[in-house]
């Protein structure tokens, strides 16, 4: 537990910290701070600070920065926010106009990185798996092209290993009984019916089946979309400038985007606001960011999540109220674009 003058200089420094960019020291920490504090005095209270891990001094300067753990302090128990009202404010005027559900979540991510000048992720709302129409195609021994077609047109091919070598005719029949009874169900139910129709079936051709409806789902699933905007905005943040390696991993996360689904999807099933700090998520495993999500909804329903992805010495006030807000004017704009 820290006593109200450690936490009043643990705030100061923080909030020091995220303005500059520069450690801080005893004298700046005196000015920063507001209180009459001896330099000796400080010099104990940092080094308290220090022994609890929420400070460190790095080895070439005479001053302190906030390791994760005092960043989630100063987050957790020191921040004040705005209300909303004013908070909205620093969004400038910006609206998301009813439209198709793509474009306000393509603007929502742009609109989310230009305020924070950090990166905008978007995930899309989940679609459920169900298909219009299903196709097998013999590719070799074994190798079958499962082609998915969703009730929306959106295409789908994934390849599957079979232990047994059907003939092109074999794949037809299999399709065509899938058309026929299963179109327009979702996986899971295709896949419960088959699991008490198989008998109905040749053993080969129900595994057929059973393999077909598992990619089938998983591909449907998989194409819930994230929306990433303003990657480069990381190669102007100073905290990451010096490190190629550190932005190397962090463009490739961007580029893959599984990682970043994860993170969105267990982020959706809370309420309010949600704060990583390096590389608490355990999902993005990296020190030197911080995320901000909150979910979004449709007539009250919370279908997906969107957020900011900065360096952990982001403006963690500003952040919130920027991921706060969108996501409310997402949720005003999908509700009205139906």
């Amino acid at each position: 537990m820290l006593d109200d003058r450690a936490k009043l200089l643990l705030k100061a420094l923080v909030e020091r910290y995220i303005a500059d960019g520069q450690p801080v020291g005893s004298r700046t920490l005196s000015k920063a701070s507001g209180v009459e504090l001896s330099p000796a005095t400080i010099r104990n209270v940092m080094s308290d600070l220090e022994e609890q891990g929420l400070i460190i001094s790095p080895h070439t300067s005479a001053g302190r920065v906030p390791t994760a753990r005092g960043y989630r302090l100063f987050v957790d128990t020191m921040l004040t926010l705005q209300p909303a009202h004013l908070g909205s404010g620093l969004m400038g005027g910006h609206q998301l106009a009813p439209d198709q559900p793509q474009k306000v979540l393509t603007n929502a991510a742009h609109m989310l990185s230009n305020l924070s000048q950090f990166v905008g992720v978007v995930m899309a709302p989940k679609r459920t798996s169900v298909f219009r129409h299903i196709e097998f195609l013999r590719l070799s021994d074994r190798r079958v092209l499962v082609i998915i077609v969703s009730p929306d047109g959106d295409v789908q091919n994934r390849v599957i290993f079979t232990e047994t070598d059907f003939s092109q005719s074999q794949l037809i029949e299999a399709a065509n009984f899938l058309n026929s009874h299963y179109a327009g169900m979702a996986m899971e139910e295709v896949r419960e019916r088959l699991k008490n129709e198989v008998e109905a079936l040749r053993g080969e051709i129900a595994s057929l089946m059973q393999a077909a409806v598992k990619v089938s789902a998983e591909a449907i699933e998989a194409s819930d979309e994230v929306v990433v905007s303003g990657e480069r905005n990381l190669l102007a943040v100073s905290d990451f400038s010096g490190d190629m390696s550190s932005l190397r991993k962090l463009f490739d996360l961007f580029e893959q985007k599984a990682q970043l689904m994860r993170l969105l999807d267990v982020s959706s099933r809370a309420e309010g606001v949600r704060i990583y700090i390096g590389g608490e998520s355990q999902v993005i495993p990296y020190q030197e960011l911080s995320v901000v999500t909150a979910p979004y909804e449709v007539d009250g329903q919370v279908v997906g999540t969107l957020g900011v992805i900065g360096p952990m010495r982001m403006p963690y006030e500003k952040m919130i109220q920027i991921v706060d807000i969108t996501s409310k004017l997402v949720s005003t704009a999908l509700s009205h674009s139906k």
